[in-house]
C-alpha cells in the first residue's frame, strides 16, 4: 500500500505502520554543512541529510523489488541513512547493547531474515518476539524500537516475514496467512533451544497485522507465551474500506487464476497512519517496505484471516495489553474493545489514545511515542517480575 496513487473505487486497503510514500526516483531533504560525509555517492550528516539521489541509488531504488537481492540491495546501500532520520527513536543512543543479524533457511527451505537485540550484560527480564505489520520489515523503524526495549533489559527478537523485508519470498505475497504463522511459530519456538533463554517470561510484540499474526500463534500454542503486547491489532479491516460483497466475491474468482496478480487498489495512507506531520515524510527513508498494490491472494487472505480471528476472540486467553488510538481509521479501535470484552483472559488492559493514528510508536508526536514506550515497559517490568 503504499505508493501515493489517486484511484477513484477504494477497493480496500491493508495496514502497516511504515512505508507508505513511494521514494522512487528522487529525494529532496534539507541539509547542514557539518558532519558531511560520503558513502556510496550518498551526502549525509548527522540525522539524515540526503541532498539528491545519484544514478546508482536512483537504479538501486527503480530496480524490481519482488526480488529478495534487489531488497537487499536497497537495504544496505541506505541502512546508514535510515539510523541517522531525524525521530525519536534514533536520537536517543544506547550504549551496552549486543545485536546480531543472520540468514536462516527454514524447514521451507526459504532464506529468512532475523535480528536480535540484548543487554551485553547480565541476563534479559524476558524474551520479546516481534510480528510486523503488512508490508514492513524489522529493519527500520522497529530497530529503534527494539533499541528502547533491550536498553530497558529485555531481549529482543525479531524476524521478516516470508516476502517481506530481507527475506526471501515473492515481493508482498501472503499464499496463506497460517502458513506464515506456522513460519513464526517455527523461528520463535528456537528460544527453548537457548539454554540463557528458554526459562524467561515470553511475549510477542504485534503490531497492525502483526497483532494478528501474535494472535494466531498464541490459538495454536496456547501454553507457550506469558502475554501479548498489541499495537494497533488488525482485528478487522476498519468497514470504510472493506470491499463491497459482491466486490470481494468478484476478486475470490479472480484471485483463484491470478492470486499474485497486483489489482487491489487502495489510498496514501501516509495521512491515515501518520498524526505528526514532520514525521510523515520519514516513511519514505522505509525503503524495501511493500509499495505497490496488494496483490490478489494476499488481500484475500487478510480479509478472512480478520474474518477467522472475530469469531475466535473469546479463544484468547493468555495475558493482553492492547495498544491502539482512538482516531486511527486504517484499524478500528472499537474491535481492539471487543478484543478486550471477549477475550477470556482474566489479565487484560486496553489503552485507549485521545487522538492516536495507527502507528503509535513511530508517527505521534514524541511525548505520546515516550508515553506509550512506557505504558509497555511498565506492563511487561510487572509481568516478567510476577513470573520469576
Amino acid at each position: 500500500m503504499f505508493i501515493n496513487q489517486h484511484i477513484a473505487l477504494n477497493i480496500g486497503n491493508f495496514p502497516s505502520p511504515t512505508g507508505f510514500h513511494d521514494f522512487r526516483v528522487r529525494v529532496l531533504v534539507s541539509s547542514t554543512d557539518k558532519g558531511v560525509r560520503r558513502r556510496r555517492g550518498i551526502a549525509v550528516v548527522n540525522m539524515l541529510k540526503v541532498e539528491e539521489l545519484t544514478p546508482e541509488l536512483r537504479e538501486i531504488l527503480n530496480a524490481n523489488m519482488d526480488h529478495v537481492q534487489q531488497r537487499r540491495r536497497a537495504r544496505e546501500a541506505f541502512k546508514d541513512i535510515q539510523l541517522n532520520i531525524d525521530h525519536l527513536l534514533f536520537k536517543t543512543k544506547y550504549d551496552g547493547l549486543k545485536t546480531k543479524e543472520s540468514y536462516e533457511v527454514n524447514s521451507k527451505g526459504l532464506e529468512i531474515f532475523t535480528k536480535s537485540w540484548l543487554p551485553e550484560t547480565g541476563s534479559p527480564k524476558a524474551v520479546i518476539c516481534f510480528c510486523h505489520g503488512y508490508g514492513d520489515t524489522c529493519s527500520f523503524f522497529f530497530e529503534g524500537i527494539a533499541r528502547k526495549f533491550a536498553s530497558s533489559g529485555y531481549g529482543v527478537f525479531a524476524m521478516d516475514f516470508p516476502g517481506f523485508g530481507l527475506s526471501e519470498g515473492l515481493h508482498g505475497y501472503i499464499q496463506s496467512f497460517d502458513g506464515l504463522v506456522d513460519d513464526v511459530i517455527e523461528h520463535y519456538s528456537k528460544i527453548k533451544e537457548n539454554a540463557d533463554l528458554r526459562d524467561l517470561p515470553r511475549f510477542l510484540l504485534g503490531q497492525s497485522m502483526g497483532g494478528a499474526v501474535a494472535l494466531k500463534v498464541h490459538l495454536k500454542q496456547p501454553e507457550f507465551w506469558n502475554g501479548a503486547v498489541l499495537v494497533a491489532p488488525m482485528c478487522k479491516i476498519a468497514d470504510d474500506v472493506v470491499p463491497p460483497w459482491a466486490v470481494k466475491k468478484l476478486l475470490v474468482g479472480v484471485a483463484k487464476v491470478l492470486p499474485k496478480y497486483k489489482l487491489v487498489p487502495q489510498k496514501d495512507l501516509g495521512d491515515m497512519a501518520f498524526r505528526d506531520p514532520e514525521k510523515k515524510p520519514l516513511t519514505s527513508y522505509n525503503v524495501i517496505a511493500y509499495k505497490d498494490r496488494p496483490r490478489l491472494g494476499t488481500a484475500l487472505e487478510l480479509l478472512n484471516t480478520t474474518q477467522d480471528i472475530e469469531n475466535r476472540l473469546e479463544n484468547v486467553s493468555l495475558p493482553l495489553l492492547i495498544l491502539h488510538g482512538k482516531a486511527d481509521i486504517v484499524t478500528d479501535p472499537s474491535v481492539s474493545k471487543t478484543l478486550y470484552e471477549k477475550a477470556r483472559s482474566s489479565d487484560k488492559k486496553l489503552n485507549l489514545y485521545d487522538d492516536g493514528f495507527h502507528a503509535l510508536l513511530e508517527g505521534e508526536p514524541d511525548d505520546v511515542i515516550l508515553r506509550v514506550f512506557n505504558d509497555i515497559i511498565t506492563w511487561l517490568d510487572e509481568h516478567s517480575a510476577a513470573r520469576k
